[in-house]
């Protein structure tokens, strides 16, 4: 199983544009956040062929949930709701990273890149106490940050892909609409793999080990649904990437590569290349409207009316809202508990689409 991403500069919405993405423009579009949006939109596409095919079909990284096909009474009456999608027993999911994740997991190394490593003075602190610190800060560590780094960037309200991860050992990587689709039990990381010169030992036992910021989950027992802290495993690699701008001299860009085994796009602006940054038809695949189209399309081909109801919604924040379930309840766990300071972003969620 296989899904690239390829990125460099600043790779994120300044938070001021958010409400103008109506689902079109990512929020963020470093690559693992890319990558893992890639891997969401590829088990969808599968479970679409897999449900065109029919009950009896075989899919090649998917099938179908255990019993839903002697327990279609049971489903459309939406009393006991499984998802009718499940990974493969023998599929295991593993990210290479060619530099380490912005934020805590490379704060050690950004303090060491610097000329100066006292904290950038003109990146204090707002006086909100919901905000959240950027890059600087330096003697401030185990903290949620946001992205971009650079003090002279436009904020945004994306969190760091060191936080993003932290995240996704708790919830898993479906977001929370693939997640009505397909079970969570198997879609868990199993292992961060990270060139050696890019991994700080106690940066990444910090940002995402048991002994670490999480450790406060290390007992919970988890929700009915199957959500608990799994934390993966930090592998390191002498091997190079070929296209990574460790130890060059890479300038901003605003460019991304994406692959699948289904898609192929370039994004400039958190949109396909070729298109105005807020028009609808540069939607990425990876998008939240391309996302939810695509789980639309899984729900209408399964057939089932509780598993289409919980997402054919007027807006996508209705949709959000009644997809979440115990994966909100999971993801809550974790802000309230170990990524403290987490602000949410809640301004793309008031559109639908006109036609469906």
């Amino acid at each position: 199983m296989q899904c690239a991403s390829l990125a460099t500069g600043m790779k994120c919405l300044p938070a001021s544009k958010v409400p103008q993405a109506n689902g079109n423009v990512l929020h963020d579009w470093h690559a693992e956040v890319l990558a893992i949006r890639g891997f969401n939109s590829w088990i969808l596409e599968e479970c679409a062929l897999l449900a065109q095919s029919g009950r009896e079909a075989d899919g090649q990284w998917v099938e179908w949930s255990d019993g839903n096909a002697h327990k279609t009474q049971q489903l459309d009456s939406g009393s006991s709701l499984l998802p009718p999608f499940k990974l493969k027993p023998d599929v295991q999911i593993h990210m290479f990273c060619s530099q380490a994740p912005c934020g805590d997991a490379s704060m050690e190394l950004t303090m060491a890149s610097q000329e100066d490593a006292t904290p950038w003075a003109n990146a204090a602190p707002s006086s909100n106490p919901d905000d959240m610190i950027g890059r600087g800060h330096f003697d401030r560590l185990g903290v949620v940050r946001r992205k971009p780094a650079r003090p002279d960037a436009p904020v945004t309200m994306s969190k760091s892909c060191s936080d993003k991860l932290a995240l996704k050992q708790v919830t898993g990587l479906l977001s929370g609409i693939a997640a009505q689709l397909v079970q969570i039990d198997g879609c868990y990381l199993r292992t961060l793999v990270m060139p050696e010169a890019e991994t700080v030992s106690e940066a990444v036992k910090r940002a995402f080990g048991r002994e670490g910021r999480m450790k406060v989950l290390n007992d919970w027992e988890g929700t009915k649904a199957g959500h608990q802290f799994r934390p993966f495993e930090v592998r390191t690699t002498g091997r190079k990437f070929a296209y990574s701008a460790q130890g060059a001299e890479a300038g901003g860009s605003n460019l991304s590569a994406l692959w699948t085994p289904k898609r192929q796009e370039i994004l400039v602006n958190g949109v396909l290349q070729g298109r105005k940054q807020f028009d609808v038809r540069g939607a990425s695949v990876t998008s939240r409207r391309g996302l939810w189209k695509l789980a639309l399309q899984v729900a209408v081909a399964v057939g089932t009316p509780a598993v289409l109801g919980k997402l054919d919604k007027a807006t996508y924040g209705q949709a959000k809202e009644s997809a979440n379930g115990d994966r909100k309840e999971a993801k809550d766990k974790a802000l309230e508990q170990a990524l403290i300071g987490w602000k949410r972003n809640e301004r793309d969620d008031d559109w639908g689409f006109e036609a469906r």
